[in-house]
């Protein structure tokens, strides 16, 4: 086939960064109510325990009906409407929806191509529910998520959401309210002073930790810090968006920053270049793509002992697996420079 290529050729995505503690708290409920993940986060399954046995009883009754029908995703996409300064700006929105708009808001977003359909279920046609459900019929949760959306009086799953919310954000945000904003805003902050010398790809990879190629349907994406999720980051998909919530990095953490505490990342890159043998894979891996069998033969290493440095390199984003093969993030190493000016030209003297 001859091809006569006169396209404007592939066109990344724009970055937005939002923070805001009302994330936090609709997080805060979608960890809470998934036990399974429990012993992957940061915080034990007692810390999460403690939180729920901390609620009024009613806000509990909703937490549990939360975790049977997944209403917390309702909760987030709501959040997206619009930036909400405050939690009575936010319980205003929801108040004020009609039913068919708040189910609406509420079913989660499939691609452009079922967009009607979405639509159409929100007002209650069985057959667009029927399409939504066979397009996801895959998924975790959707099927159960989208199917009580669906028949759910709006006004119940109103009021369930109010209480929940509010109940929620009271207990285990407003006492810390302050700190918490400045924490996730100072992460934002962090982020934004980057974005300007790192393409969106790479300041996406650099929040996630995660590689996001464009997408012809998605023109921006959203990241939101967050702290309870930690060390995960969520995906998510809105109309024309991809959505991550990401875990504030390790530096911006503490209560009490100091100025000279360098950049987590930073440290392991530097850890795990401090060391020969993990130097000459590195530029084994510059030259190309190596597997394990190939690299313990060029390096005339143990396997055992090769996996130890790979891990660590791994470990500082320095390297990945493709496939069998092992090959070098050559954007991560290039950013390090980046990276080492950043922290040492920052402004301690404040």
């Amino acid at each position: 086939m001859k091809l006569l290529d006169m396209s404007y050729g592939r066109s990344s995505y724009q970055v937005t960064l939002h923070s805001s503690p009302l994330f936090e708290a609709a997080l805060g409920i979608a960890a809470a109510t998934y036990d399974e993940i429990h012993p992957t986060l940061e915080k034990p399954r007692e810390h999460w325990l403690a939180m729920i046995d901390a609620l009024p009883p009613d806000v509990q009754t909703e937490l549990y009906d939360a975790q049977r029908h997944h209403t917390w995703k309702t909760l987030l996409q709501l959040l997206h409407a619009r930036p909400f300064p405050d939690l009575d700006a936010f319980l205003s929105y929801l108040e004020g929806l009609p039913g068919q708009q708040l189910r609406l808001e509420a079913l989660p977003y499939l691609g452009r191509e079922r967009e009607d359909a979405r639509y159409l279920a929100s007002t209650g046609n069985r057959l667009a529910v029927a399409e939504l459900l066979q397009a996801c019929a895959g998924h975790k949760f959707f099927p159960a998520y989208i199917s009580h959306v669906s028949e759910v009086d709006a006004n119940e799953l109103r009021r369930h959401l109010i209480t929940l919310f509010r109940g929620w954000y009271s207990i285990h945000v407003r006492p810390q309210e302050t700190e918490l904003d400045s924490l996730l805003q100072r992460d934002c902050d962090q982020k934004r002073a980057m974005q300007q010398k790192l393409s969106p790809e790479a300041l996406v990879e650099w929040a996630t930790g995660g590689k996001y190629e464009p997408e012809p349907s998605v023109a921006r994406v959203l990241l939101v810090p967050h702290t309870l999720y930690r060390p995960w980051t969520i995906q998510a998909d809105a109309p024309d968006t991809k959505v991550f919530y990401y875990p504030v990095a390790d530096e911006n953490m503490a209560e009490q920053v100091d100025p000279y505490q360098p950049p987590h990342l930073l440290v392991q890159a530097c850890k795990a270049l401090g060391d020969e043998h993990r130097l000459r894979i590195v530029k084994h891996l510059a030259e190309r793509a190596h597997s394990l069998q190939e690299l313990a033969v060029r390096m005339d290493m143990a396997k055992s002992t090769l996996h130890h440095h790979l891990s660590m390199l791994r470990s500082a984003r320095l390297i990945e697996m493709d496939a069998s093969k092992y090959q070098l993030r050559r954007t991560h190493v290039d950013q390090l420079s980046l990276f080492l000016s950043e922290y040492l030209d920052k402004d301690c003297s404040r």
